[in-house]
């Protein structure tokens, strides 16, 4: 990833709970969907990942469980709470708002 995509402080969260919004994932499918879905435009690292799971079980917006993954190994499964998904409207219509008011200050002359 070009240095400059480096992940802005908090947005790693709100990715995560988007990944988990579409059912449970292991850590690894939690990096393999964002990865993926910004055509390898943003990776993230491990430490980062789990990180990031933490606080959000800390703050009970995701819950975990132990399952069997696609490779049959042993893996914690994440899954969003009713919290989770309310967090994840609010962080969304937060980076909406953010968005739109850096590319009105990049499209200034």
């Amino acid at each position: 990833m070009p240095k400059d995509l480096d992940l802005i402080r908090g947005t790693l969260d709100m990715l995560v709970l988007k990944a988990l919004a579409w059912g449970p994932r292991h850590g690894y499918a939690v990096t393999a969907w964002i990865r993926d879905t910004t055509a390898e435009e943003l990776r993230v690292e491990d430490a980062a990942l789990y990180a990031s799971l933490h606080r959000l079980a800390a703050q009970r917006w995701v819950e975990a469980e132990w399952g069997v993954s696609e490779n049959g190994r042993k893996a914690k499964y994440y899954s969003l709470t009713a919290a989770g998904r309310g967090q994840l409207r609010a962080q969304t219509a937060t980076w909406a708002r953010y968005a739109r008011a850096v590319e009105r200050v990049l499209g200034t002359a």
